[in-house]
């Protein structure tokens, strides 16, 4: 039987800490989060690895430095209501729900919205509702959002996304562009998101997320 008490403990040794991710919040939630039980069960052995887990149709679970490194950015407090967008079987949600005052996770996909109901109820998130509709059109009635965070990558982010950031709030995404990604963190003032480039990272871009191409004479 595997250990998966130990290797959460590994997981954080080697791919966060290593990160310099070190705020208490963030490394109890990792340690007491079951990633195991928010995979497909034939993925169970691999929910550990240092790398992007593969859900399928362009979807994945991000990987646990990526993940540590946006909430590490994002610096979220416990007063805060959080929207998770892409939640797939809502492992990135229960690790928020240990920093935030609420959170709002938003999949898409009604099979996986479902595991992800089922986990988070047997993970004792209460403070999680689950939302099925499609990613890029978010939850905007349970919002304003202080932090909005994309699980997967974006080429462009939808401006109904945008709306639903509070002002002073923040939102996290990773970006791709020609194979290379960024992650950045956008800080809504004045009704504008202005972005701060912060890590490097990769992950598939999101069905509607694409970059919109530009038009040129």
């Amino acid at each position: 039987m595997s250990d998966f008490a130990a290797r959460r403990v590994t997981m954080v040794d080697t791919q966060v800490r290593p990160s310099d991710v070190t705020k208490f919040p963030i490394i109890d939630a990792m340690l007491t989060v079951q990633r195991e039980d928010f995979v497909p069960a034939a993925q169970r052995e691999a929910a550990y690895l240092g790398e992007n887990l593969d859900l399928g149709q362009d979807r994945v679970l991000l990987d646990p430095r990526t993940l540590a490194k946006m909430l590490d950015h994002l610096d979220i407090t416990n007063d805060e209501l959080v929207l998770d967008i892409g939640c797939a079987m809502g492992y990135s949600s229960a690790v928020i729900a240990h920093m935030a005052e609420a959170v709002v996770a938003v999949e898409e996909d009604e099979a996986m919205a479902a595991e992800a109901q089922e986990a988070l109820a047997q993970a004792g998130a209460d403070n999680v509702i689950v939302h099925v509709a499609p990613l890029t059109e978010g939850a905007p009635q349970h919002g304003p959002y202080d932090v909005v965070i994309i699980q997967g990558a974006v080429g462009d982010v939808p401006e109904a996304l945008l709306e639903q950031v509070k002002e002073g709030g923040r939102i996290a995404c990773l970006f791709m562009d020609r194979g290379l990604g960024e992650v950045r963190v956008g800080y809504k003032r004045g009704g504008q998101v202005s972005w701060r480039p912060e890590f490097n990272a990769g992950a598939p871009v999101l069905r509607g997320f694409e970059r919109q191409a530009e038009f040129q004479l």
